[in-house]
């Protein structure tokens, strides 16, 4: 008995193996910058860190560490993950998400007790993580709402000024019926109104979207900086001071050590942001609303031939996005500041639209990116109270730097949905 072997004519499937070596060197690099510093400006002493607020139900004391022995320490270690990264990369192997975090984590124990180390006050590491949450809340409503414009096709580079003018609505709409919940609705309202003129002329007209965005931002800063100076300058009083909200304690989980104030010891906002994350995350994975999402974003002919409206969907989804972002915007005068002034939102827009390529168009991701941003502005503040010999103006620059690092280092060859941007014509 012979066997007969038949050529098919089907190759086997080659695997090609992709070495990127962009986050290694990144890593390299930061603790490169991170070892010279220490060099070139050594801080010796002991640096206090402050587990715990005098008020706090459970008392903690301070712990005071050696400076120089901690920071070398610390780098040293960091620097290994960086080396053994690069390593893995070489060796074609998978860099494991714990990688970087860990290394983070090593590097702003040493920057940290550095910054620290002979100071006259404290590192209060409730006040550090609270606050970087709370300025990390407009970032994070504007990722969200820049997540779901991009998976549905749009980029949404207006996310600057929908924070702008839901900031002005929800201080106007505020002062008017002194209730913040009032005010946030307005600054839903205000997103929701540049989304449409982005939708209008990205959808219907067929405008480039990146223009478009970049056009309504500068747009919506004339156009808030000119009802300022004609509406709100003049009634400080009865227009531009807004009902803001006030903090909330959980019982019981408020008095956790360290994280207990920074988490729930927050206002509404901050609460709420958190419900819209687990809403929109379950949403966009989980539900059919979610699945002609990112079918019409991923493919809109295919999504067409099944019955998908393809543009009505990506305008009604657009609007969507716009109210999540316009909630960012009441962060600013609801929260942070109690009255508008012009161009207030200083472009966190564009870092919010950083936070979405650097989550990689993905809400959770996108939500820890904005929170970094968040702690590198927090982190400015404090370096500046701790009188570090670095340059005010690059505290100034901080958050900006993280931003550049994060999307051109970390952010590796990722390949966002694939008609983001692209308008759909139906044949």
């Amino acid at each position: 008995m012979t066997a007969t072997v038949i050529d098919s004519g089907i190759d086997e499937p080659t695997v090609v193996k992709v070495r990127s070596l962009k986050v290694p060197a990144t890593l390299l690099a930061l603790a490169g910058l991170l070892g010279l510093l220490f060099l070139l400006a050594p801080r010796s002493g002991m640096t206090t860190y402050r587990l715990a607020d005098a008020g706090a139900a459970i008392a903690l004391g301070d712990v005071d560490v050696p400076a120089l022995p901690v920071v070398w320490t610390a780098w040293v270690l960091a620097a290994g993950l960086a080396v053994w990264s690069l390593l893995r990369a070489r060796q074609y192997r998978r860099i494991g998400l714990w990688l970087p975090i860990v290394y983070a984590l090593l590097a702003m124990v040493a920057f940290l007790t550095w910054a620290g180390a002979g100071a006259s006050g404290a590192i209060t590491l409730v006040g550090l993580l609270g606050g970087s949450i709370s300025l990390a809340v407009p970032l994070v409503f504007g990722a969200l709402g820049g997540v779901i414009g991009e998976r549905v096709g749009v980029v949404n580079v207006a996310i600057e000024g929908q924070f702008l003018l839901g900031a002005f609505t929800a201080t106007v709409l505020s002062s008017i019926t002194g209730n913040p919940f009032v005010g946030l609705v307005g600054a839903m309202f205000g997103g929701v109104v540049v989304a449409f003129a982005l939708a209008a002329f990205s959808i219907k007209y067929i405008v480039d979207q990146v223009i478009v965005g970049v056009v309504l931002n500068v747009f919506v800063s004339g156009l808030t900086g000119f009802l300022y100076g004609v509406m709100l300058a003049p009634n400080t009083q009865t227009l531009n001071n807004p009902a803001r909200f006030d903090l909330i304690k959980i019982p019981i989980l408020g008095d956790i050590p360290v994280i207990g104030p920074a988490l729930f010891n927050q206002t509404f906002l901050v609460y709420f942001m958190i419900v819209v994350v687990i809403v929109v995350t379950w949403g966009l994975y989980r539900t059919r609303w979610g699945l002609r999402l990112r079918a019409v974003g991923e493919h809109p002919q295919a999504a067409d031939t099944v019955g998908i409206k393809v543009n009505a969907t990506r305008f009604w989804n657009v609007l969507l996005a716009g109210a999540i972002a316009g909630m960012g915007g009441a962060y600013f005068t609801l929260v942070s500041v109690p009255q508008f002034t012009k161009d207030m939102t200083a472009g966190l827009g564009y870092i919010a639209l950083a936070a979405v390529i650097f989550g990689r168009w993905d809400p959770v991701r996108a939500t820890l990116a904005a929170l970094l941003f968040g702690f590198a502005t927090n982190l400015q503040n404090l370096l500046t109270v701790l009188k570090t010999p670095i340059p005010s103006e690059f505290m100034l620059m901080l958050p900006y730097v993280v931003t550049i690092l994060a999307v051109v280092g970390f952010a590796g060859q990722i390949r966002g949905p694939a008609a983001s941007g692209k308008p759909y014509i139906k044949e």
